[in-house]
């Protein structure tokens, strides 16, 4: 199958507006033909000037003429902002429902997608790409089909007054075409593709390093703490300066060749000339001196043209790159869970495709036990629990719930079954009640504020202005990192799924927040299937069943006790645990 253009992919998202785009193409193109025609009035008044010198009170014609000149002007201005009316409104389509099938996708994507992928990076797919996509179809086409139809124009008018001096005016066009074609070639290509690599990655990072913020404060660091932040900027400094370098010698050329066209034409004058200027003939080199500056006016449009496409085909190949990767299977027979029991049968999975982040792990909790993850960092434990929710699928064996694949489970309804508070709640700018309701939609007011004082969040709503109704974040007031952590418990209270995943729920609380948050935990969790990740040993201590995840394989399960006598990896952790919890500063006599 015969791979569509980048302009004919565009098209078909402008819909019905795709006829106002080639409008703008047809009116660009009008609009600089007309332009052309005061040249011609111009020439005419240079001509009865050279006629009637020095008694210029002959000259009957030059109003006219002039007045011409000027109609004819405001004319190309009118119909050219006719055309990016229409370039405008059929771009902004354009760039709309690219961003719409984008995000359309990204929602059916893994929900651990944006995770592993940078959200600075998407945000700049999502948002930049989609822009370049207007700016190509909004201005550089419609001024594409100007620079088209104005050679046309300026070839009829070059020849008609002396065909000598108009071969010399194209001779600086050919030289400066050429120059262009080697700037612009696959070489440039690959240098834009690379440039807008150099600044996705400082954007990802960027982002990233600002969710640091708090630490590099706590801890006193520089911006040299975020060592990937401060490599993406030097790696994008040393590529533009050497870019820049390279194309230094291409575009001083460039630039010297497009607007040397008066030395050909000088040149051509007293080679002509050599037996006599005539009036005729003065009036002609007066008259292309004044219009080929139009020539380095058309070849830079082109030029800029030519970079831009590279640009739009760079940011629809990142597009691309979002919109072909698979979305989650969607069940072809739909399947309903039985229960609440969570079970994974031989669970393999990997992020990459080639290191085995979890190994033939296979495990059951009953419905109604609580159960805790544990272990060593990076040995799986989050990756999990992601699977359970289906943030990812394994690439083999099974999870279940209830005694049916989540893989055949629909997405709503999953999401109806399975709650997970997260170590780093993710608020949204808005109003308190907003952000609880979003566990349930459909929920009352009353039912939003019982929720809260479930979750322990009275204290919270005394001391904000407008209590529950209080917009939090950007132009509203924030929260700390327990108030957060007991505002997102109060949303999954309200959902009231009977399934609930913590991970790491308590990491960034203080002390009185702790005892809340650990408060609140005890009334949601009250019969219902828990699972927790945690690195305090203390909050688990008092599970069903703990499982130590080492390695991407449970080293070893049990209840506490047991796994104590047994001296095996817990006990090793219990014990490195209590000595750092009771690990003093001394102060010296």
């Amino acid at each position: 199958m015969e791979k569509k253009s980048n302009l004919s992919r565009l098209l078909g998202y402008a819909g019905g507006h795709r006829y106002l785009l080639y409008a703008s193409w047809l009116l660009s193109a009008v609009s600089a033909l007309v332009a052309l025609v005061p040249f011609l009035y111009i020439w005419r008044i240079m001509q009865e000037v050279l006629e009637t010198a020095p008694d210029f009170g002959n000259a009957q014609g030059m109003t006219h003429n002039g007045w011409m000149a000027v109609l004819f002007s405001v004319l190309a201005v009118l119909i050219y902002i006719a055309g990016l009316m229409c370039s405008h409104m059929g771009a902004f389509r354009v760039a709309t429902n690219l961003r719409l099938e984008t995000m359309r996708h990204i929602v059916r994507l893994p929900l651990g997608y944006a995770e592993r992928f940078g959200t600075g990076k998407l945000r700049k797919i999502v948002n930049e790409s989609s822009a370049a996509t207007e700016t190509y179809l909004a201005h550089q086409l419609p001024d594409r089909a100007g620079a088209i139809a104005t050679p046309c124009g300026l070839l009829v008018l070059l020849f008609v007054f002396d065909w000598r001096l108009g071969l010399l005016s194209l001779v600086p066009v050919l030289l400066g075409f050429l120059i262009m074609m080697a700037m612009t070639g696959a070489k440039m290509q690959q240098k834009m593709k690379e440039y807008q690599n150099a600044l996705e990655d400082m954007s990802n990072e960027a982002v990233e390093y600002v969710r640091g913020i708090p630490v590099v404060k706590t801890f006193g660091q520089t911006i040299f703490s975020f060592k990937k932040f401060r490599d993406s900027i030097e790696r994008y400094k040393i590529w533009v300066i050497a870019y820049t370098k390279q194309l230094r010698a291409p575009m001083m050329f460039y630039t010297a060749a497009i607007n040397g066209v008066f030395v050909f034409l000088i040149a051509g004058g007293l080679l002509f000339t050599r037996d006599g200027v005539t009036t005729a003939f003065l009036l002609n080199l007066i008259f292309y001196i004044i219009i080929t500056p139009i020539i380095s006016v058309t070849l830079t449009k082109i030029m800029f043209q030519s970079e831009n496409a590279m640009i739009v085909d760079d940011a629809l190949s990142r597009i691309d790159g979002v919109l072909n990767r698979e979305p989650l299977r969607e069940p072809s027979q739909p399947e309903s869970p039985d229960g609440c029991t969570v079970e994974l049968r031989d669970v393999c999975f990997s992020y990459d495709g080639k290191t085995d982040v979890l190994k033939n792990i296979s495990l059951t909790i009953p419905e109604g036990r609580k159960v805790a993850f544990v272990g060593p960092s990076g040995g799986g434990k989050t990756t999990l629990a992601n699977l359970i929710c289906r943030f990812f699928d394994p690439q083999s064996g099974s999870v279940s719930v209830g005694g049916a694949d989540v893989r055949d489970i629909p997405k709503e309804q999953l999401m109806n079954t399975v709650s997970f508070v997260f170590q780093n709640s993710r608020l949204l700018k808005a109003s308190i009640l907003d952000n609880v309701r979003l566990g349930r939609p459909d929920a009352s007011r009353e039912e939003v504020l019982e929720a809260l004082e479930n979750a322990r969040c009275a204290d919270i709503l005394r001391k904000l202005p407008d209590g529950v109704d209080t917009v939090i974040g950007t132009k509203g007031v924030f929260l700390s990192g327990g108030e957060q952590q007991r505002i997102a418990i109060a949303r999954v209270m309200l959902k009231n799924a009977p399934i609930l995943i913590l991970d790491e729920a308590t990491a960034f609380a203080d002390p009185d927040n702790e005892a809340k948050v650990q408060a609140a935990f005890s009334r949601l969790s009250a019969g219902k299937t828990v699972i927790m990740i945690a690195h305090r040993l203390s909050t688990v201590a008092d599970v069903d069943c703990i499982y130590v995840i080492d390695d991407g394989k449970v080293a070893e399960s049990g209840t506490g006790r047991e796994l104590l006598d047994r001296g095996g990896l817990f006990a090793q952790m219990w014990n490195d645990y209590q000595t750092s919890v009771q690990w003093r500063v001394s102060k010296e006599a």
